[in-house]
């Protein structure tokens, strides 16, 4: 009686998504008395769904056995396809490899044309696409999507198509990936597919729209996965991966804060299961970078070497702490070799905003020019958003280099734009700092003084403190204290300890002139040029060119 009890109870549960009370009630009727193979495999998905993959594993291991003692190949084979799926994502490739291959002599022996031939076609196409057969990987899922269709198994039709849209996208059919994408999430809104699947799915789509930087898309998806979660509170399988998600958005949209919070629950409280294990790097990443952009350098510096034990690169950020640093020469090795790296356009992209500004700050305006005309390419070519608005700020920001005002200040519109359109305010806020140096060295002193104001008041806004800092008057009093005013620690004609020929120096940048122009002008080389930019990076507390105009035009130094 009790294990009937125990039994019916663990399958309602199962049915509600309680899956705790489902694990062990289930659990508690199959200590009793073992309970057969169906039952056995809702305990398996209940485990699953708790983050238990080795229970998971275990449970279906013994399902396959009486499905097999049952003469039910097809069933046995199921249980070694979802086996060997959990195997191949936890790193046991030879085991993994090995249920598949039982799976398929099982059926070929068995002779009957079902639904899980389908399914073994699941570990062929991820092979050819992790090998970058995407041509090859693609057809493959569409021959399982057709056998799903055939069986009326929507599980395996939509994790087939899913990948087919991974495929398209890949290929560059952008137009054609992105509307199987969008055809996808009605779906697997609708509760159409099982639980396991459903994660998947959403899991999956949001990693291949963030890959081709869709934020639109990954703000949709990663909604409806916060309320799919938000309806099994037990899960725990996919949570640490919405989290993550989630605190991207949020710092996309300058809720830094609550991305904050998200990130660390990710990493705190969601460890438990293979795909929590891999968003927990994400997730020390995501807090090193709010960290670094709300100016708490140690902090961030303890996250990414956090990322980085847990197996994620902490690129670019970490790059980009160390300029913060001013230790150039160190940030620009670093993205340098991360750069050269990852051959994927799509991963370089990723890296290139960043290697535009590591190598301006250390004057190397061709490896920055041909860096921002790189990412404009592959903006084009995947037809992104996002990639558009970085690309045009990086060719701002190499053409104010230059002292292509004109130029600049097309580009700092463009990313501005772009930038607002997709509600990102912080880089809406950088974008606004290059359209006030250009509207500077064009003479509109009046517009270049309005932008500075609206960029300071987002920054502020944000929790930016190293932006604030660098645009702010500090007539507060204190070390940063404008000259001549209370406060004033500057020993050089312009305070802030520059030296005579460091003043005519940041005179130059400001106007808009390269290194070349600057060395023409005062009569010195281009390596003195150079040195006397780090020194006064070094003395300001800024990284680049850009950041030293706009401090020296801030507060008063010239």
């Amino acid at each position: 009686m009790d294990t009937s009890r125990d039994l019916v109870r663990g399958r309602a549960c199962y049915a509600a998504g309680a899956w705790r009370e489902a694990f062990e009630s289930l659990s508690a009727a199959d200590g009793a008395a073992p309970v057969g193979a169906d039952d056995l495999e809702l305990l398996a998905r209940s485990a699953y769904m708790l983050g238990r993959d080795e229970d998971y594993v275990a449970r279906l291991e013994r399902a396959h056995a009486r499905w097999l003692d049952a003469g039910d190949v097809p069933r046995a084979v199921r249980c070694a396809v979802w086996i060997g799926h959990s195997l191949l994502f936890r790193g046991h490739g030879a085991r993994a490899s090995g249920w598949f291959a039982l799976g398929e002599r099982l059926l070929k022996a068995d002779g009957r044309d079902c639904v899980e031939r389908g399914y073994l076609l699941i570990p062929v196409w991820l092979a050819l696409m992790a090998g970058g057969d995407w041509q090859s990987g693609r057809a493959t899922a569409a021959v399982a999507a057709e056998v799903g269709e055939a069986f009326g198994d929507a599980d395996l039709v939509w994790l087939a198509r899913d990948e087919q849209a991974r495929a398209l996208l890949n290929l560059g059919r952008v137009h054609e990936g992105l509307r199987l994408v969008d055809e996808t999430l009605v779906v697997v809104e609708s509760g159409a597919l099982s639980p396991i699947v459903s994660g998947i799915v959403y899991c999956n789509t949001i990693g291949f729209c963030h890959d081709l930087y869709d934020l639109r898309r990954v703000r949709e998806w990663t909604a409806a996965l916060t309320r799919w979660c938000d309806r099994q509170p037990q899960m725990v399988a996919h949570n640490g991966l919405c989290l993550v998600h989630r605190a991207e958005v949020m710092q996309y949209a300058g809720a830094w804060p609550a991305a904050l919070d998200e990130a660390c629950r990710a990493a705190g409280h969601f460890t438990r299961g293979v795909l929590n294990r891999i968003a927990c790097g994400q997730a020390h990443y995501r807090q090193g970078e709010i960290h670094r952009l709300q100016g708490r350098p140690a902090e961030a510096e303890g996250a990414y070497r956090e990322a980085n034990r847990c197996g994620f690169e902490p690129q670019p950020g970490f790059s980009l702490l160390r300029l913060a640093q001013g230790k150039g020469e160190a940030a620009a090795a670093t993205i340098r070799r991360a750069v050269s790296e990852h051959t994927r356009e799509l991963e370089q992209a990723a890296l290139l905003p960043a290697y535009v500004e590591i190598m301006l700050a250390g004057a190397d305006l061709d490896g920055a020019a041909e860096a921002a005309r790189r990412l404009e390419a592959v903006a084009e070519r995947h037809a992104s958003d996002v990639l558009r608005a970085a690309a045009a700020y990086g060719v701002a920001s190499v053409a104010l280099a230059r002292g292509d005002a004109p130029a600049g200040l097309a580009a700092a519109r463009r990313a501005w734009r772009g930038w607002q359109e997709l509600d990102v305010p912080y880089e809406g806020a950088r974008a606004r700092v290059l359209v006030a140096l250009a509207c500077r060295a064009l003479g509109d002193d009046d517009t270049s003084g309005l932008e500075l104001q609206a960029a300071r008041a987002l920054f502020a806004e944000l929790g930016a403190g190293p932006d604030v800092a660098r645009l702010d008057s500090l007539a507060r009093g204190g070390p940063g204290t404008a000259p001549g005013t209370r406060g004033d620690t500057g020993t050089g004609p312009a305070g802030y300890g520059l030296s005579a020929r460091e003043v005519e120096v940041l005179r130059e940048v400001v106007g808009g002139a390269s290194n070349r122009q600057i060395a023409a002008a005062l009569v010195i080389s281009e390596h003195t040029v150079a040195r006397h930019l780090q020194n006064i990076f070094g003395k300001l507390g800024v990284s680049s060119r850009t950041a030293a105009s706009t401090f020296a035009l801030e507060h008063g130094l010239l």
